[in-house]
Protein backbone atom coordinates (compact mmCIF):
# COMPACT_ATOMS: atom_id res chain seq x y z
CA UNK A 1 0.00 0.00 0.00
CA UNK A 2 2.80 2.30 0.72
CA UNK A 3 4.00 1.69 -2.73
CA UNK A 4 0.76 2.96 -4.27
CA UNK A 5 0.59 5.97 -2.01
CA UNK A 6 4.12 6.92 -2.82
CA UNK A 7 3.55 6.75 -6.56
CA UNK A 8 0.22 8.71 -6.52
CA UNK A 9 1.25 11.63 -4.36
CA UNK A 10 4.30 13.79 -4.57
CA UNK A 11 6.76 13.44 -1.76
CA UNK A 12 6.66 16.10 0.87
CA UNK A 13 9.70 18.19 1.55
CA UNK A 14 11.25 18.44 4.86
CA UNK A 15 9.48 21.72 5.52
CA UNK A 16 6.07 20.01 5.11
CA UNK A 17 4.98 22.41 2.41
CA UNK A 18 2.75 20.59 0.01
CA UNK A 19 3.96 20.31 -3.50
CA UNK A 20 1.68 20.98 -6.41
CA UNK A 21 -0.08 17.75 -7.21
CA UNK A 22 0.09 16.30 -10.66
CA UNK A 23 -3.28 15.73 -12.34
CA UNK A 24 -4.18 12.16 -11.67
CA UNK A 25 -5.06 9.96 -14.56
CA UNK A 26 -6.97 6.77 -14.30
CA UNK A 27 -5.31 5.50 -17.43
CA UNK A 28 -2.67 6.76 -19.62
CA UNK A 29 -4.31 8.51 -22.55
CA UNK A 30 -2.84 10.50 -25.34
CA UNK A 31 -2.62 14.24 -24.62
CA UNK A 32 -5.69 16.27 -25.73
CA UNK A 33 -8.02 13.28 -25.53
CA UNK A 34 -9.40 14.31 -22.14
CA UNK A 35 -10.35 17.68 -23.58
CA UNK A 36 -12.22 16.21 -26.56
CA UNK A 37 -14.03 13.69 -24.38
CA UNK A 38 -15.09 16.38 -21.97
CA UNK A 39 -16.27 18.60 -24.87
CA UNK A 40 -18.33 15.74 -26.30
CA UNK A 41 -19.71 15.04 -22.84
CA UNK A 42 -20.61 18.69 -22.35
CA UNK A 43 -22.31 18.81 -25.77
CA UNK A 44 -24.23 15.62 -24.99
CA UNK A 45 -25.30 16.98 -21.59
CA UNK A 46 -26.38 20.29 -23.15
CA UNK A 47 -28.38 18.44 -25.82
CA UNK A 48 -29.94 16.20 -23.15
CA UNK A 49 -30.85 19.24 -21.04
CA UNK A 50 -32.37 20.96 -24.11
CA UNK A 51 -34.38 17.83 -24.91
CA UNK A 52 -35.57 17.50 -21.30
CA UNK A 53 -36.51 21.20 -21.18
CA UNK A 54 -38.33 20.88 -24.51
CA UNK A 55 -40.20 17.82 -23.24
CA UNK A 56 -41.09 19.64 -20.03
CA UNK A 57 -42.33 22.64 -22.01
CA UNK A 58 -44.36 20.35 -24.27
CA UNK A 59 -45.82 18.50 -21.28
CA UNK A 60 -46.61 21.81 -19.56
CA UNK A 61 -48.34 23.08 -22.71
CA UNK A 62 -50.38 19.91 -22.91
CA UNK A 63 -51.37 20.15 -19.26
CA UNK A 64 -52.37 23.80 -19.71
CA UNK A 65 -54.30 23.03 -22.89
CA UNK A 66 -56.02 20.07 -21.21
CA UNK A 67 -57.04 22.32 -18.32
CA UNK A 68 -58.33 24.95 -20.74
CA UNK A 69 -60.28 22.32 -22.65
CA UNK A 70 -61.70 20.94 -19.42
CA UNK A 71 -62.72 24.44 -18.35
CA UNK A 72 -64.37 25.06 -21.76
CA UNK A 73 -66.23 21.76 -21.40
CA UNK A 74 -67.35 22.68 -17.88
CA UNK A 75 -68.55 26.06 -19.12
CA UNK A 76 -70.46 24.39 -21.95
CA UNK A 77 -71.99 21.88 -19.54
CA UNK A 78 -72.95 24.67 -17.13
CA UNK A 79 -74.78 26.33 -20.02
CA UNK A 80 -76.55 23.08 -20.85
CA UNK A 81 -77.45 22.59 -17.19
CA UNK A 82 -78.89 26.10 -17.02
CA UNK A 83 -80.89 25.45 -20.20
CA UNK A 84 -82.23 22.16 -18.90
CA UNK A 85 -83.15 23.72 -15.56
CA UNK A 86 -85.00 26.50 -17.37
CA UNK A 87 -86.84 23.94 -19.50
CA UNK A 88 -87.63 21.87 -16.40
CA UNK A 89 -89.05 24.94 -14.67
CA UNK A 90 -91.16 25.81 -17.73
CA UNK A 91 -92.45 22.23 -17.94
CA UNK A 92 -93.19 22.21 -14.20
CA UNK A 93 -95.27 25.39 -14.61
CA UNK A 94 -97.06 23.86 -17.59
CA UNK A 95 -97.63 20.62 -15.64
CA UNK A 96 -99.17 22.60 -12.78
CA UNK A 97 -101.42 24.46 -15.21
CA UNK A 98 -102.44 21.21 -16.90
CA UNK A 99 -103.10 19.61 -13.51
CA UNK A 100 -105.38 22.53 -12.59
CA UNK A 101 -107.11 22.23 -15.96
CA UNK A 102 -107.56 18.47 -15.46
CA UNK A 103 -109.11 19.06 -12.03
CA UNK A 104 -111.49 21.64 -13.51
CA UNK A 105 -112.45 19.23 -16.33
CA UNK A 106 -113.05 16.44 -13.78
CA UNK A 107 -115.32 18.74 -11.79
CA UNK A 108 -117.23 19.62 -14.97
CA UNK A 109 -117.46 15.94 -15.88
CA UNK A 110 -118.81 15.16 -12.41
CA UNK A 111 -121.39 17.96 -12.80
CA UNK A 112 -122.39 16.63 -16.21
CA UNK A 113 -122.59 13.10 -14.82
CA UNK A 114 -124.82 14.36 -12.00
CA UNK A 115 -127.00 16.20 -14.51
CA UNK A 116 -126.99 13.12 -16.71
CA UNK A 117 -128.15 11.04 -13.74
CA UNK A 118 -130.86 13.59 -13.07
CA UNK A 119 -131.85 13.56 -16.73
CA UNK A 120 -131.78 9.76 -16.79
CA UNK A 121 -134.03 9.65 -13.73
CA UNK A 122 -136.29 12.27 -15.28
CA UNK A 123 -136.32 10.28 -18.52
CA UNK A 124 -137.19 7.10 -16.64
CA UNK A 125 -139.96 8.97 -14.80
CA UNK A 126 -141.22 10.43 -18.07
CA UNK A 127 -141.10 6.99 -19.67
CA UNK A 128 -143.02 5.53 -16.75
CA UNK A 129 -145.57 8.37 -16.93
CA UNK A 130 -145.86 7.89 -20.68
CA UNK A 131 -146.39 4.15 -20.21
CA UNK A 132 -149.03 4.81 -17.57
CA UNK A 133 -150.71 7.40 -19.84
CA UNK A 134 -150.72 4.94 -22.73
CA UNK A 135 -152.16 2.29 -20.49
CA UNK A 136 -154.88 4.70 -19.32
CA UNK A 137 -155.49 5.75 -22.91
CA UNK A 138 -155.98 2.13 -23.92
CA UNK A 139 -158.24 1.53 -20.96
CA UNK A 140 -160.17 4.68 -21.75
CA UNK A 141 -160.33 3.62 -25.39
CA UNK A 142 -161.62 0.21 -24.40
CA UNK A 143 -164.07 1.87 -22.02
CA UNK A 144 -165.16 4.25 -24.77
CA UNK A 145 -165.55 1.35 -27.15
CA UNK A 146 -167.48 -0.58 -24.56
CA UNK A 147 -169.79 2.37 -23.86
CA UNK A 148 -170.20 3.03 -27.57
CA UNK A 149 -171.30 -0.55 -28.04
CA UNK A 150 -173.69 -0.25 -25.15
CA UNK A 151 -175.10 2.94 -26.54
CA UNK A 152 -175.58 1.29 -29.90
CA UNK A 153 -177.34 -1.62 -28.23
CA UNK A 154 -179.66 0.69 -26.39
CA UNK A 155 -180.41 2.57 -29.51
CA UNK A 156 -181.38 -0.59 -31.27
CA UNK A 157 -183.61 -1.44 -28.37
CA UNK A 158 -185.31 1.90 -28.79
CA UNK A 159 -186.14 1.27 -32.32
Amino acid sequence: MEDMASSSYPKARASNIPLRAKPSRVRDVPPGYEQSVSTVAVIAIVIAVIVVVALLLLATRRVVETRRERERERKRLRGEVAGHRQEAEAHAVTATEKQDQAEHERERAAEHAAKADEHAKAAEESERSAAEAEERAEREGRAASHHDERAAERERELD
